[in-house]
Order: structure tokens, then sequence, then C-alpha cells
């Protein structure tokens, strides 16, 4: 169909509100999961959202693709089976990009990339073009232009933080809070432990700051801290 014609026809604009509507509603969810630090985020979320629309696009407007030549009321649709099917293989393929490294999540962008190309890939078989297509610009905008957007856009960061001290020269908590708030710090999950593995005070936290680069310059102060055996700062992320 000639592209005047597409602009011209009513069902163009009805499909690119429907990718356009999951676009953006996955969007601001993984904004939302991307400021909180969690490691599926802001294109994880979008990809997610926009391949479940396609799926059901290939599913539910099945008279799009068929031709005209097949009467109506001869389409048989179940749209339920196509989605167990699909999610049934894609969901094995997609967890195997997933894993852990310490407490950090890795590969879930990936796995949600994945997803979104297999929708991709269905509607092509089955010569649904023009969702096809805006899903394809839209995917490759998500995994470019949404990285430099997370790079940009203000977050918080979040690291598991092990902290062990000479014996003898343990930081009261009190102590321990203001010196992590002197380096935009706020910690959480704090637990405590003495001579265990040796005989210093040590403790375990969470903890959250606004800038990343933060990290680094707790690492730095640590460092030149003689009453510090050892410490252990671990980020969390995607």
């Amino acid at each position: 169909m000639p592209f005047p014609t597409l602009l011209a026809d009513p069902a163009t604009w009805s499909i690119l509100g429907h990718l356009t509507a999951a676009w953006l509603a996955g969007s601001l969810i993984g904004l939302e999961r991307s400021y909180h630090g969690r490691p599926a985020g802001f294109r994880t979320h979008a990809l997610v959202c926009l391949a479940s629309a396609l799926l059901m696009l290939a599913s539910t407007w099945q008279w799009r693709w068929l031709g005209n030549d097949i009467p109506l009321e001869a389409v048989r649709t179940d749209p339920t089976r196509m989605a167990q099917g699909i999610m049934t293989g894609i969901g094995f393929l997609g967890a195997g990009v997933i894993f852990k490294e310490g407490p950090t999540v890795r590969g879930l962008t990936t796995a949600a990339s994945i997803w979104v190309t297999a929708g991709i890939g269905i509607l092509l078989g089955v010569g649904f073009f023009l969702p096809a297509t805006l899903a394809t610009l839209m995917t490759l905008g998500t995994l470019s232009a949404f990285r430099w957007i997370e790079s940009h856009m203000p977050s918080h960061a979040y690291a598991h933080h092990r902290l062990t001290f000479q014996p003898g020269h343990g930081m009261t908590e009190q102590a321990l809070r203001e010196f992590l708030g002197e380096h935009g710090f706020h910690l959480s999950m704090l637990s405590y432990r003495y001579g265990e593995d040796s005989p210093g005070l040590e403790y375990r936290m969470v903890i959250r700051t606004r800038a990343a680069s933060n990290i680094r310059r707790l690492a730095d102060a640590l460092a030149k801290m003689e009453s510090v055996k050892t410490f252990r700062i671990d980020p969390t992320g995607d």
C-alpha cells in the first residue's frame, strides 16, 4: 500500500496510537523504577510494554493481514493461544541472558530486547509491516537514545557496603551515619558483626546516593582511614 494511502487510512493512526500509548506507558513506569535504582528500569519496561502491544496487534488485527478475500465470519481467533506459545519460548531465551553477579542483576534489558524482537518478527512474518516498522524504530530509539537520557537524568544509585575496622578502632553507628552523610549517602538495612571472621567490628548495609560519582569519593576516603581494615562497595544496577 502506498505511503500516502497509509497516512489517509484511519487504521494507521489507530495502530500508531496503540504502539505509542504502550511505549509511553512502559517508559513512565520504567522512569519510576530507574529513579529508585531498580535493576529493571526505564528501557526494560518500555520494551516489555511495547512487545505486549505488538503481540496483541498481531492477533486482534488478523483481518488486516489476512486480506479482503476471506469473510470476517470465517476468521476464528484466540489471542491467548498466541501469547501463551510465544511467551513460553521467549521466557526461556530471556532467562538465559539474565545473570546475577554478586548483588547486581544484569541482562534484563537484553532479555526485553529479545522479547520485543520476537514481536517484530511475528508481525513481519504475517506481513503486518506498518507496526513492525514503527516498533523497530521505537526499539532502536529505546536502546540508544534512552541510554543517554538515563545517564543524564537524576536518579538514586544503590550499593551494598561492607566495612570492617581495626580491632579497638570501631566507629559508632551515629559516627558512621554522619560520615556517610558527609559523602552524600543514606544508609539502610544496617547489620553488625564482631569476631566472626576477624576481631574487628564489621558493618554491613545498603547505601543510597543521588550521584553515582559519590561512590568513588567514598572509596577514596575509606582507603585513607587507618582505622579501616577492609571495605567493599558493590553498586547495583542493570
